[in-house]
């Protein structure tokens, strides 16, 4: 394992905290556990479209299992508060150290990308509302790819874009899945655990911590390559 030259951060969850869409959900009368239930629907609908080679934008899929979460709890939702939760993926905050995490990648010579399952217009959204936009050079989105992580295509995607061979490039991300994904093609991965045991039956990570920061510093602990 050597010392990668790009790092690709995952954005939901990874670098901002999805905590504020919740109560715009109960505010639809779902309960305060539907935040949990909601992203991982839609995560596994996003993973079912994709390992059958099909394609939906993140957006749509949300909606989609919005839809299906309102309709278990008898609930049919206001439309323009539906529109508001997903309104409100572009107006997340993000995690206390997200600033710090990137501040030391930089710092040590990284150049740093964002990589999302979301719109590139979505994440910029994201990065330029909380200041982050400094530090990132790209936004990567999986719409060009017209495949979902954990793809294949969506990271050999990020290593062309970047100008990088695979090993040079590493995904940081708080979801196993991803690391997963990005470790099965050749990528340096960072998991960054927030109190979860990563699965055993997935390819482990290289560098692991409980935090963004935990995890860059890490990573710039790795040897360079020779």
């Amino acid at each position: 394992m050597t010392r990668p030259k790009v790092i690709a951060f995952d954005i939901n969850e990874t670098v901002f905290s999805l905590e504020s869409i919740r109560p715009r959900l109960t505010a639809l009368g779902l309960p305060a556990t539907a935040l949990e239930v909601w992203f991982a629907s839609a995560l596994r609908d996003a993973f079912a479209v994709a390992i059958t080679d099909r394609f939906a934008p993140f957006r749509s899929v949300l909606d989609g299992a919005l839809a299906s979460l309102l309709s278990t709890h008898g609930l049919s939702g206001n439309p323009e508060q539906i529109a508001g939760v997903l309104d409100g993926m572009t107006e997340l905050e993000p995690h206390a150290d997200a600033l710090a995490a990137f501040t030391v990648l930089r710092s040590q010579g990284f150049r740093v990308i964002a990589l999302s399952n979301s719109a590139t217009a979505s994440t910029e959204k994201l990065l330029r509302r909380s200041g982050l936009d400094q530090y990132v050079e790209a936004v990567l989105s999986v719409d060009e790819v017209q495949r979902s992580k954990p793809r294949p295509e969506v990271y050999r995607y990020a290593a062309a874009e970047a100008g990088v061979t695979l090993d040079q490039l590493a995904l940081v991300a708080t979801h196993a899945w991803d690391t997963h994904g990005a470790k099965a093609v050749g990528l340096t991965t960072g998991f960054v655990a927030r109190g979860q045991t990563y699965p055993n039956v997935l390819l482990p990570p290289d560098v692991e911590g409980q935090t963004l920061l935990d995890v860059a510093h890490g990573l710039a602990n790795l040897q360079p390559h020779p």
